[in-house]
């Protein structure tokens, strides 16, 4: 069901994600008005949460049942009653074919009375809201001028970015996410001495009701989105294997790949900032995994030009130093959800693509023959994902593309000039395809695979 607007964007990028929605390709497929329907279905499909969440279990620290059962003990102690005095219903399942993964069913929109005292938040901040989360303090831009700790509030989301931190009201473009009780006062959060920490605003009816896993089994259950779980396992980590990661941050695929292995061999993950290195290395840590190496590297230079046979523990490397790589590339991230708005010129959009270039190359160079390549983003134009997948057939000979296992996803998108075996066994995660006619009596996993993030993977193998 649509309660937002479609997501908002420049008129130039929606004018070009519609003329890749509606290529010539795609038209000969399924015609102009099933294409136009689609296109329209993904603008507002964006703007709105999926119908779960995904928990990716530490299934190298204990069995899938025992972490189910665990995580809802733990949801059950904090579980809270909504203003109606109605009880949340925990719910967790397993997927039937990915074995470490658990799903809960998301509740809403729910129908929740807006009050009139308001406090804003910026937009990364209200699409966490819709995903569970609490307002954490540093992203509340407004709130009432005498806002005390306790005092009842509806949240909003600032869809533009246009209102001033610290004002008190705020009349432009917002869209209503919850209500919630106010953990700190108004002085506290726009303290200018001393920023505030913490949870500011305790979410207790929100739109769309799923547990908060703030400080859950941290060691336990890691918050995913399911294609991005899916990614690992196309990957097919072995035991003893040593792995790239060329853009890691913060680290949920990197620590995955180590748990496929049973954090036997090694995991070298690589990134430019210096701060997401860290998060990497607090995500293993956390999750009790010894097999990955952090380093803060540019990966289009992780190839060393000083030819050696030497063992290289850190970048750059000799030619084919990994047994398998992942390059989950940098992108436009227009598949992310819910995004219910973005300021990114058609130019910041289409700047991508060489830069994914660069690293394919670095990637292929650094892969041993008869290893493997998993290619991955979290959008969804051609240019970024099969576009890419063409390119790279035809400048690496040596590369042939791969059936995936599992493939719970849609296949390519016709415009790229691929064949349709080619297409089927690329897995391009396509919420527009299905989303506001799933089956709601369906099982949870049926739905779950359908109701996802705008994602895409392909698999390739040197030879």
């Amino acid at each position: 069901m649509s309660v937002f607007p479609r997501i908002s964007l420049k008129p130039e990028v929606t004018e070009h994600l519609r003329s890749v929605f509606l290529n010539k390709e795609v038209l000969a497929a399924v015609g102009l008005q099933e294409a136009e329907c689609r296109f329209q279905k993904l603008l507002t499909c964006l703007s709105h949460p999926p119908s779960y969440t995904c928990v990716r279990a530490s299934t190298h620290l204990a069995p899938l049942e025992d972490i189910r059962l665990s995580l809802e003990e733990e949801l059950k102690k904090q579980q809270k009653c909504s203003s109606s005095g109605e009880k949340l219903s925990i719910q967790i399942a397993q997927h039937p074919q990915i074995k470490d993964v658990l799903l809960l069913p998301v509740d809403g929109p729910r129908p929740v009375e807006q009050l009139s005292s308001e406090v804003v938040v910026g937009a990364q901040c209200g699409s966490a809201v819709l995903r569970g989360a609490h307002v954490f303090a540093p992203g509340i831009i407004a709130s009432p001028k005498y806002m005390k700790a306790g005092d009842l509030v509806s949240v909003f989301s600032d869809l533009e970015g246009r209102c001033t931190r610290g004002a008190t009201s705020f009349q432009g473009n917002k869209v209503f996410v919850g209500n919630g009780v106010a953990e700190m006062d108004r002085s506290a959060i726009f303290n200018a001495e001393t920023p505030a920490r913490g949870v500011g605003v305790r979410m207790v009816d929100p739109l769309f009701q799923s547990p908060s896993f703030d400080g859950v089994l941290p060691s336990m259950a890691f918050l995913q989105n399911l294609p991005s779980v899916v990614v690992g396992h196309v990957l097919g980590p072995q035991p003893g294997e040593r792995i790239l990661d060329m853009c890691a941050a913060p680290g949920g695929k990197t620590c995955h790949i180590a748990a496929l292995m049973g954090d036997k061999g090694e995991v070298v993950a690589l990134d430019r900032i210096r701060n997401k290195i860290d998060r990497i290395c607090q995500n293993a840590q956390t999750l009790r995994l010894q097999s990955i190496k952090a380093y803060c590297f540019d990966s289009t230079q992780a190839v060393s030009v000083e030819p050696t046979e030497e063992y290289k523990a850190g970048p750059p490397f000799p030619p084919e130093s990994f047994d398998r790589v992942l390059l989950d590339a940098p992108c436009s991230g227009l598949g992310q959800r819910p995004n219910m708005a973005s300021t990114w010129s058609l130019k910041e959009i289409c700047s991508y693509p060489p830069l994914q270039r660069k690293l394919f190359q670095a990637a292929v160079r650094l892969l041993k023959k008869g290893g493997v390549l998993v290619y991955s983003t979290c959008t969804v134009t051609l240019a970024e994902n099969e576009e890419q997948v063409a390119w790279a057939l035809k400048t690496f000979p040596c590369l042939t593309l791969q059936p995936q296992e599992p493939h719970i996803g849609a296949e390519g998108m016709p415009g790229a000039g691929l064949s349709p075996e080619q297409l089927s066994i690329l897995q391009r995660f396509s919420p527009e395809l299905s989303w506001d006619s799933i089956n709601t009596t369906a099982p949870l996993s049926c739905r779950a695979d359908r109701d996802t993030i705008g994602f895409f993977i392909a698999k390739f193998q040197k030879t």
